[in-house]
């Protein structure tokens, strides 16, 4: 039974914020209480996790993955509604899921568990993490980096690229897609490798196991930066390396569809049709 919802919302859209208010007296209604924040301030939400038995978060894919971060390591459900466009991620428009709300807060809903990554920077203390991917890539400057790839321990090889994604699959419908890789079905929890425009050396996807860790050391004389999901960016310099694994602490989803239903949106989704 659902007794406490937490609302994270995007700030930088319109109909945002008034759409949190109005879920939040949706909510009252049920007898459910709530909290809201903009899902910008990872900080200041973190705190109000541990006792939220529900997270709705209101934008696109982008909020989603805030939300992820700001949910982990807690396993809190979170329920995307989408503002944005595409929202590969997210579960209903925002007239769907209000009028879905009651019987959501009532337990109706199956829990979909996606793996997230855990990220380690050398000469930082601490672990970061992402849903989608992390990538080690050039900076501002227009010119190839090299990126030393180790698996497992093992030298896979150098890459002379843009740079490298490790995604998870979730992650595999981003930019590693984008960039030539496979999907993976969203509850898988193997990795994919996939270097960025690389020259003059390979260029297929890897498919690794879930239990692999990715070491990468960036290698060049201009700037070079590491991305978290598209949102997080840590400046790197040569030689430093990064550390990419599965992180223990999945993300978990509220759907309502049919797990198959995954193939169907994904395809309209590409086609533009969804």
């Amino acid at each position: 039974m659902i007794k406490r919802v937490g609302i994270l919302y995007n700030p930088k859209l319109e109909p945002a914020g008034p759409l949190a208010q109005e879920l939040a007296g949706l909510v009252a209604k049920e007898g459910v209480s709530s909290w809201l924040c903009s899902a910008w301030e990872e900080e200041k939400a973190r705190p109000q996790v541990p006792a939220t038995d529900l997270v709705l978060s209101l934008g696109g894919d982008g909020t989603v993955l805030r939300s992820a971060r700001i949910v982990a390591p807690h396993l809190v459900p979170i329920l995307g509604i989408n503002l944005g466009r595409l929202g590969f991620i997210t579960e209903f428009r925002p007239q769907e899921a209000k009028d879905r709300l009651p019987s959501l807060l009532a337990g109706q809903g199956r829990l979909e568990e996606r793996a997230m990554l855990e990220v380690h920077v050398s000469g930082e203390a601490g672990v970061r993490t992402a849903l989608n991917d992390a990538v080690a890539a050039r900076g501002g400057v227009c010119r190839l980096i090299e990126v030393k790839v180790w698996v497992d321990g093992e030298v896979l090889g150098t890459y002379r690229a843009d740079g490298v994604i490790v995604a998870t699959a979730t992650g595999s419908t981003s930019y590693a897609l984008a960039a030539g890789g496979p999907v993976l079905h969203p509850e898988a929890r193997d990795l994919v490798l996939q270097p960025i425009t690389p020259h003059l050396c390979p260029s297929a996807a890897l498919v690794l196991a879930p239990s692999s860790r990715v070491e990468m050391e960036v290698l060049t004389q201009h700037p070079a930066i590491l991305s978290l999901d598209g949102q997080v960016n840590i400046p790197l310099k040569s030689q430093d390396r990064v550390l990419v694994q599965r992180s223990p602490h999945p993300v978990r989803f509220l759907r309502t569809g049919p797990p198959g239903s995954f193939y169907r949106t994904l395809m309209g989704r590409l086609a533009g049709k969804v």
